[in-house]
This record gives structure tokens, C-alpha cells and sequence, in this order.
């Protein structure tokens, strides 16, 4: 794994306002080694404009590439990894392969017809 200079802090806890994005997690917050790159993962996927400006200032573009980056794109939505894509300055091929690996996954033919 890459280092963590990104992510000097522990943990990474977004304002109550986000909490409702970690709903399947007891304590209402993921912990552990990746905590924090599953909270960021999860807001890139899920999150509106709202979490779109905490990661930005928590996080900032870095550490987003950072972990879009490490992940290679898994666990976000083709749509968004556009969107991230644009926002972060991606390279646009480097883009274009998570986004046909995320089509090719079978979990996005079932929710996406």
C-alpha cells in the first residue's frame, strides 16, 4: 500500500451531515487499517455536492487521486469516475480503463439495463 503521508490523521471523520452515506456500519463510521480510504471511496460513489466540498478541504485533490489511484477506480460508478476524472485532472486513458472495468463487473449489468 502507499504511504499514508495523505492521510496523517486518525480517523477520518466526516461531519454528521455524511454520516447517513455509512449506514451499514455499527458505530456508524468504518475503522481500521482502511477506514479512512473507505470513507473516501464511499463518498466519491455516493456523495452530493456537500461531500464533494469536505473531501476536497479534508482530503484535498491529492488524496483523492490518491486513492481513486491505488484502488485503480474500483468501487465507484463509471458516471462518477468521469466526474473525478475531470475534476481531478486524470489522465483521460487512465480513466477510461476503470471506467470499462466497472462495465464489465457483473454487480453493473444487474443495475444498470
Amino acid at each position: 500500500m502507499a504511504s499514508d503521508i495523505l492521510f496523517p490523521h486518525a480517523p477520518l471523520v466526516p461531519p454528521d451531515a455524511l454520516r447517513r452515506h455509512f449506514w451499514d456500519y455499527e458505530e456508524g463510521m468504518p475503522t481500521g487499517t482502511h477506514g479512512d480510504r473507505t470513507v473516501v471511496t464511499r463518498l466519491l460513489l455516493d456523495g452530493g455536492m456537500d461531500a464533494v466540498r469536505w473531501l476536497r478541504d479534508a482530503v484535498g485533490d491529492e488524496g483523492l487521486r490518491q486513492v481513486l489511484t491505488e484502488r485503480k477506480g474500483r468501487g465507484v460508478s463509471p458516471k462518477r469516475l468521469r466526474f473525478w476524472g475531470l475534476v481531478l485532472d486524470l489522465p483521460r486513458e487512465q480513466v477510461d480503463r476503470w471506467v470499462a472495468g466497472a462495465r464489465a463487473h457483473p454487480w453493473h449489468g444487474r443495475t444498470h439495463s
